[in-house]
């Protein structure tokens, strides 16, 4: 699903590895589900800003994204971003679009505006501590279609620490 991050060393029956936090919520009522993530990155605010603002860094940490498409941008640095998704044979190809929020160098918000899910809402939030970064993702999701709910738990519960951790290699291994 996502070449770099294939490999991210998940423990027993797919939980987490230690140091990535993981907690899924999910609402059966709504068909929705909310998670957040966070990682220690040896790595300063910057890098790891140039790694989740690029499209083409995109395509590289997120499981399933096909395509990331800068539609627009606007006087205040946000911009309208594309995102097609081919996660799984069990979910139909997705097309979004997102408006792009970012206050640098330490959060971007990113908000579905049009496109085949219902609701879209991720986050992430750069602390410094130290000479390391706590990268914290954040995801508010309703599809918009029926999705069994052990999949979608199943899915973040796997797929967060693996983009988190691909993240943090590829910000590592930056010069």
């Amino acid at each position: 699903m996502c070449g770099p991050c294939a490999g991210a060393d998940l423990g027993p029956e797919g939980e987490p590895p230690g140091d990535v936090d993981v907690h899924v919520t999910l609402d059966a009522a709504e068909q929705s589900g909310k998670a957040d993530a966070s990682i220690r990155i040896h790595a300063s605010r910057e890098t790891i800003w140039a790694l989740i603002t690029d499209c083409h860094e995109a395509l590289k940490l997120v499981p399933g994204l096909e395509g990331c498409d800068v539609i627009s941008s606007a006087a205040d640095g946000s911009q309208i971003i594309r995102h097609r998704l081919n996660y799984s044979w069990y979910v139909p190809k997705l097309t979004y679009e997102l408006r792009a929020l970012y206050q640098k160098p330490d959060q971007v918000s990113m908000e579905r505006i049009s496109g085949d899910l219902k609701k879209l809402r991720v986050s992430w939030t750069l602390t410094a501590a130290g000479d390391d970064t706590i990268a914290h993702y954040s995801v508010e999701l309703a599809p918009g279609f029926w999705v069994p709910h052990w999949v979608v738990k199943v899915a973040l519960r796997r797929d967060l620490p693996k983009m988190l951790l691909s993240l943090r290699a590829r910000a590592e291994a930056a010069p």
